[in-house]
C-alpha cells in the first residue's frame, strides 16, 4: 500500500479541512488498533481513505455511485451524504489502487456499519467519529469508551446518531438500526 501516494491525491482532491479529518482519523485508527489488537497498517490505510469521496456534491454522488452499479436506496437518494462511504470504497479501489477487502470494507462501513462488522471495520467507524478534531456532545466520554470496549463505543455512537437524527426530524436509515440492534444483541441487551 503506496501510503505516499494516497497522501498525495488526497491532498489534491480534498479541502484542507477534510484532508486534515483524514489524517486524524488515520493517526486514531492506528492508536485504537493498537489497543485492540487490529492490523497497524490496514487501520492507518482505511482511516486516511474513509472520505475519499466525501467532498463530492450530492449529484456527484448519486451519478458516481450508478457509474459504479451501487444500490441506492431511498434514503440515500434523499440524502445522498450517505453514499460516500460505499462509493469511497469503490474510488479507493479504482483511483487509489487499493485491493486489500478488510480496508474496502472498513471504508465503505464507516459511516452505517452493519451487523457482523470486524474489529477493523468498528475501529474505522469509530477513529472516524473520535478524532481529535470532533467536538460534539459527548464526545470525550465516546473517546474514552472506544479504547476500553469497541462493541459499546460503536453502540453508544450510533445511539447518538439515532436521537440527533430523531430530534433533527431526518429519515433513520435502516442499517444504522440493524447494525445497533445486532450490537445490543451481542452485548447482551445492554446499552
Amino acid at each position: 500500500m503506496d501510503v505516499k501516494f494516497y497522501l498525495e491525491r488526497l491532498q489534491a482532491i480534498l479541502s484542507n479541512k477534510r484532508f486534515e479529518h483524514c489524517l486524524n482519523t488515520s493517526n486514531t485508527a492506528v492508536k485504537l488498533a493498537e489497543r485492540h489488537g487490529g492490523d497497524l497498517e490496514k487501520a492507518g490505510v482505511a482511516g486516511l481513505l474513509h472520505d475519499c469521496a466525501r467532498d463530492l456534491g450530492a449529484n456527484e454522488l448519486l451519478a458516481m455511485a450508478e457509474i459504479y452499479g451501487l444500490a441506492i436506496d431511498a434514503i440515500e437518494r434523499e440524502m445522498p451524504v450517505l453514499l460516500h462511504a460505499r462509493l469511497g470504497a469503490t474510488l479507493a479501489q479504482q483511483q487509489f489502487g487499493v485491493d486489500d477487502d478488510q480496508v474496502l470494507k472498513a471504508i465503505a462501513l464507516h459511516t452505517l456499519g452493519e451487523p457482523e462488522m470486524g474489529v477493523l471495520d468498528k475501529i474505522v467507524y469509530l477513529a472516524d467519529k473520535i478524532e481529535p478534531g470532533r467536538r460534539f456532545p459527548g464526545v470525550e466520554l465516546l473517546r474514552k469508551t472506544a479504547f476500553e470496549n469497541l462493541d459499546r463505543a460503536v453502540l453508544e455512537s450510533l445511539n447518538m446518531t439515532i436521537k440527533l437524527s430523531i430530534q433533527s426530524g431526518g429519515p433513520i436509515h435502516p442499517g444504522a438500526v440493524a447494525t445497533r440492534n445486532w450490537l445490543l444483541q451481542e452485548l447482551g441487551g445492554a446499552s
